[in-house]
């Protein structure tokens, strides 16, 4: 995504009004309530949203309230529902995409509210990676992005200098990233050569997004509950088996499941990790070295150019209740409206660390000058607009993607220990998977 078009997409969304839809009748306010996951300095950027919507208009009264963490707040909102009393808005995890999509009359999706309610709710708006992974596949949005990241691979660039490597040129190939970290824990010093936080997300979901490879059949599960892992693929095998023989050569570093590798980096143990973009507020805030983002490599062996990568983070769905009224779902529509306003999303983004999820957002970052303020800021949306989205980089629609990431997790923690190989470890995971993915269609077929 080049200067000209995300400056062309923050004058096409210029034009929203100051609140979208606010027409509601006189009288007390309309309250509505919203669950969400965001604790500490972000659950008070959450707040800080709020409160200025509240502040713009005096119609609607939006309560954030924080109910753990997203699990804990997944489980709170089916729990709510089943007692007819849902929340207004739920902010739920990407992974939980799936399951939310399973929950029927539960959920209002994005394109029904903006039908019932006349408020503008524009998909074209939203950056086409984050816009694909809340879509079903004729291109109507089901949830609202909200807070979005993508993983991206940093480098420490005092330990790429002590290694003799030109610490302004971060690996763009895979081939690249190996010779580097063989360099930074032979020259450099290094205590970890490369290491990676959310192995799963980076190591298959992206890998195989930025390459066109399929994680899972049925365009990774946005076509049907039936849909089946297939990414024990001979790419996906070729790829597990490079980081195990790193692993073995003492220049790969396994530092756990989900974000548990998030340490390792701003600490300056390591020259190369794979991690959220997420981080860079931890990494400005921590680290005492020289940091530098790049984009995910890529092996040309699969794929001449890579494509863009899979987001992370959350979105927003709108929920129902027996009692709801039609001016509480224009009040949510307006209030959704309100967030995905240039202003809005480029001063969430700027504070927070996740990328903007609409090109106005993006457009204004860059026309106020945050990019060049903030070198390397720009990564992850340049990540995301890279190459085209396919059916195998648009996201992934599976339910219990949570578990199958356990799985995998857990099969290629026994690989590192030498009692299977790659192959055996991604033939085990895709079994397990499945078994998973079984039992979740049937539980929402009855």
């Amino acid at each position: 995504m080049n200067r000209r078009e995300l400056l062309a997409g923050t004058a096409a969304s210029a034009g929203l009004a100051l609140v979208p839809g606010l027409a509601l009748a006189q009288g007390a306010p309309v309250q509505i309530t919203f669950w969400h996951a965001m604790a500490g300095p972000l659950g008070d950027e959450l707040k800080r949203l709020c409160d200025a919507f509240n502040a713009v208009q005096k119609a609607v009264v939006v309560e954030p309230v924080f109910k753990g963490t997203y699990p804990e707040t997944m489980t709170a909102a089916i729990a709510a529902f089943r007692a007819g009393k849902a929340p207004h808005l739920v902010q739920m995890y990407e992974v939980g995409t799936g399951s939310m999509l399973a929950a029927g009359a539960a959920v209002k999706q994005v394109w029904q509210l903006a039908d019932e309610t006349g408020v503008r709710l524009d998909p074209a708006i939203y950056m086409p990676a984050v816009r694909s992974y809340y879509s079903l596949p004729d291109g109507r949005m089901a949830s609202m992005p909200f807070n979005s990241s993508t993983p991206i691979m940093w480098c420490n660039k005092d330990l790429f200098e002590r290694a003799g490597l030109d610490p302004e040129r971060p690996p763009e190939t895979w081939e690249q990233v190996v010779t580097a970290a063989e360099a930074l824990r032979s020259k450099g010093g290094a205590k970890v050569g490369m290491t990676t936080a959310w192995p799963t997300w980076v190591h298959l979901e992206c890998f195989g997004a930025i390459h066109d490879v399929p994680f899972a059949t049925k365009a990774n599960g946005f076509e049907g509950l039936d849909a089946e892992l297939v990414f024990n693929s001979p790419p996906m095998r070729s790829h597990i088996t490079r980081l195990l023989e790193m692993a073995k050569a003492g220049t790969f570093t396994y530092a756990g499941r989900g974000a548990a590798g998030d340490s390792l980096y701003p600490a300056g143990d390591t020259g190369i990790s794979f991690n959220s973009s997420g981080i860079r507020a931890a990494v400005v805030r921590d680290a005492r070295f020289r940091p530098m983002a790049a984009q995910l490599p890529y092996d040309p062996a699969v794929r001449a150019t890579p494509n863009n990568s899979i987001i992370g983070g959350a979105s927003l769905w709108t929920m129902t209740a027996p009692d709801r009224s039609a001016a509480e779902y224009k009040a949510v529509a307006s209030f959704l409206a309100f967030l995905a306003r240039p202003d809005t999303d480029a001063s969430w983004h700027q504070r927070t660390g996740y990328v903007p999820v609409t090109l106005g957002g993006a457009g204004l970052s860059l026309a106020q000058g945050y990019y060049a303020r903030n070198p390397g800021a720009d990564i992850p949306i340049r990540q995301l607009n890279r190459g085209e989205v396919t059916v195998n980089s648009k996201g992934l629609r599976l339910g219990r993607l949570t578990e199958i990431r356990a799985i995998v997790e857990e099969e290629f923690e026994t690989a590192l220990q030498g009692k299977q190989d790659a192959g055996a470890a991604l033939d085990t995971a895709v079994a397990r998977g499945n078994k998973v993915l079984r039992e979740f269609e049937k539980s929402v077929s009855r």
